[in-house]
């Protein structure tokens, strides 16, 4: 299929003075990306998308950071858009200062309509941190009014920092509820969203349902939308975090949104394809993933070790397979006669890392002596889980 259009949605990027770990990523993102573009049939990346949080505090110094790093690795035919959020009002001078200086250094609207290779692009910038109001839903609603009286069945591309509640993972404790009416009139929007961290290439970071939602990730670090895990929202290799989205059209106005490892230098899968934007009754990635998912599995020669010091336990084992990556792990210990359980825990397995790790050890308080059974659960994305493989043990 010939493709027609390409850009890059990315958002989280978090600029800080004296810190060069995220220039460093977006430079080599951008790299790759036009490395791989460059082999490509249509070789052009026509756009690039930041929305939101490419400046940690919205300080002039990072923001014009981020203009000399646009300057130096996006080519001038690549089209480069920007939205503001709730880090870049940060500064002292709040959101109308992070206004006017999007305007002075980059000479950009922090609202768009654009209109690129024949599609339509509306962006728009949050207020009073990630909300948008009246004023701005009615732009918003104009301006998709504009969009919609083209071809019903090109994509609209549309772009907002917070996510819209309920739709791509991370929704639930980093979205917003603001336009959701608004946009659900138009089937072929494919609304991009960051704010979460939340990682690409989790399956649920594409939604559909009335339209089409993705999540953008970060260039920074990753959080979660997990609270029983052993680290909390936020794991221990939060750091190994550099993703964006290159999109591509084709002539039939058919989508494919391709999660990208910077860091590593892969695509993360053969990419999220949607067919018919337009239409509702052709979408896949809806909430009936969660009724069609198999379990993963674990092999029937996983390694399963524990070792015990200092009040501590930790546990090594291999990780399970699938269809698609495991989400997490369980480990439910039980002791005595009545093989009661003494703990409960459960940690993510790294599954947002492109080498994901062969084994993954989780270590934990355990204030308990005597002989133990432990059972391992691997969890999926859509709440199914594997047969425990089963260990005993003694402290």
């Amino acid at each position: 299929m010939k493709t027609v259009l390409r850009f890059i949605a990315c958002s989280d990027i978090h600029y800080k003075e004296n810190i060069n770990t995220e220039p460093e990523r977006f430079k080599r993102g951008m790299e790759l990306a036009y490395k791989y573009a460059d082999n490509q049939d249509y070789n052009k990346i026509d756009a690039i998308y930041v929305i939101g949080d490419f400046a940690n505090s919205g300080s002039r110094e990072q923001m014009l950071m981020f203009k000399d790093s646009l300057d130096k690795y996006v080519r001038p035919e690549t089209k480069k858009i920007l939205t503001l959020a709730s880090h870049e009002f940060h500064s002292e001078d709040g959101e109308e200062g992070a206004y006017s200086r999007l305007r002075e250094i980059f000479s950009v609207e922090p609202d768009e309509h654009n209109i690129i290779n024949g599609f339509h692009f509306i962006s728009v910038s949050t207020e009073r941190g990630c909300q948008i109001r009246e004023k701005k839903r009615e732009w918003i609603a104009n301006e998709l009014k504009k969009a919609g009286e083209d071809d019903y069945r090109k994509p609209i591309f549309f772009f907002q920092h917070p996510h819209l509640t309920d739709t791509v993972y991370g929704s639930i404790c980093w979205g917003e509820d603001d336009i959701i009416t608004i946009l659900m009139n138009y089937p072929q929007i494919i609304d991009f969203s960051g704010h979460s961290h939340a990682p690409i290439n989790d399956p649920r970071s594409i939604h559909q349902k009335y339209f089409t939602s993705v999540g953008t990730g970060s260039l920074s670090y990753f959080e979660l939308d997990e609270f029983d895990k052993l680290g909390g929202t936020v794991p221990a290799d939060k750091a190994q975090c550099a993703q964006f989205h290159i999109v591509e059209v084709f002539e039939d106005n058919s989508v494919l949104i391709k999660p990208f490892d910077i860091l590593s230098g892969n695509f993360f899968n053969d990419g999220y394809y949607v067919k018919k934007p337009w239409e509702p009754k052709s979408f896949v990635y809806t909430d009936k993933r969660y009724l069609t998912d198999k379990a993963p599995v674990f092999d029937n020669d996983t390694l399963v070790e524990t070792d015990f010091a200092d009040g501590k336990l930790s546990v090594t084992f291999s990780q399970a397979k699938g269809e698609e990556r495991p989400n997490s792990y369980n480990i439910v210990i039980r002791a005595g006669k009545d093989n009661h359980i003494v703990k409960q825990v459960s940690e993510f397995s790294s599954y947002y890392i492109y080498d994901m790790p062969k084994t993954k050890t989780l270590t934990f308080d355990f204030d308990f002596k005597g002989h133990f059974t432990l059972e391992l659960y691997a969890n999926s994305f859509w709440k199914t889980q594997s047969e425990p493989i089963i260990k005993e043990f003694d402290i």
